[in-house]
């Protein structure tokens, strides 16, 4: 008997039927909170009902703030992780790119991604002050290391033949770096990033309890003192959309910019 395709190791799976079993996994989840909450069996401060969620979230729409907090916790994303994109991808390319480089380098990136984040605030505080750039450095801090890493590792992965080749027809070292070697690695390098920016969404909590007062962490601390369970859901679930959408924003960017690699 053949076995079924749809269940073939590393099969295809057709974009339709892809969302379908997608959709059908979020209202799962949807459905088993719904059951959960209104069986009684939990006291709503723990866990609110979805209605309650949806009622709070109308409401912090009407109040006119819920646009500006997104706004605010998106410019702080995108503003520590794009300075950690721009120091990171460089120093990553030269680390796995360069012997001695990776050796001055590499165990100090391997020691500094285990400091937690958290710990910094008092020094970034002290650093940079209570504004928005403490906010910024504290989710740099959360991402930068992990994604030099991340990419000297994709630089690392280009085929030596390939970087014989070109030397073979008389490429110099730094054409060889910028027209082989990360042109050869940037579609790694782009699943990189799409990564370390699910990162950068997880340290926004964290960022904003330094000083705020705007931005979707800060709403979600602020219920927490008012045990406002329900505006907690919102906030996190909030976080979680909006790192959906830039993920798959970073997807499509990957099969437009890369369609041989989506072929099959």
């Amino acid at each position: 008997m053949a076995a079924d395709p749809l269940w073939s190791i590393r099969g295809t799976l057709g974009g339709a039927r892809y969302l379908a079993i997608a959709g059908v996994g979020f209202a799962s989840l949807l459905g088993g909170w719904w059951l959960l909450a209104g069986s009684g069996l939990v006291d709503p401060v723990f866990l609110p009902t979805p209605t309650a969620v949806a009622r709070r979230l109308l409401g912090w729409y009407a109040d006119g703030s819920l646009f500006a907090d997104i706004k605010i916790s998106i410019g702080r994303v995108l503003g520590g992780f794009g300075l950690a994109v721009l120091m990171a991808v460089p120093l990553g390319i030269y680390i796995g790119s360069f012997r001695p480089v990776q050796a001055f380098f590499e165990p100090l990136m391997e020691f500094a991604r285990y400091l937690p984040a958290v710990a910094f605030v008092p020094l970034v505080l002290l650093w940079v002050g209570i504004g928005e750039g403490a906010k910024i450095t504290l989710i740099w801090i959360g991402t930068f290391f992990q994604m030099v890493l991340m990419v000297s590792d994709n630089i690392r992965q280009v085929p030596m033949a390939q970087i014989e080749a070109a030397q073979t027809l008389g490429a110099n070292r730094g054409e060889v770096v910028s027209l082989v070697v990360f042109k050869s690695a940037l579609p790694g390098i782009v699943d990189t990033l799409r990564v370390t920016l699910g990162w950068a969404w997880t340290y926004l909590v964290v960022a904003e309890l330094v000083a705020a007062n705007s931005g979707i962490g800060y709403a979600i601390l602020r219920a927490q003192r008012f045990l406002q369970t329900d505006k907690i859901f919102v906030g996190i679930l909030l976080i979680g959309l909006l790192g959906l959408l830039m993920d798959q924003s970073f997807r499509l960017l990957h099969r437009r910019a890369f369609p041989w690699l989506h072929l099959r």
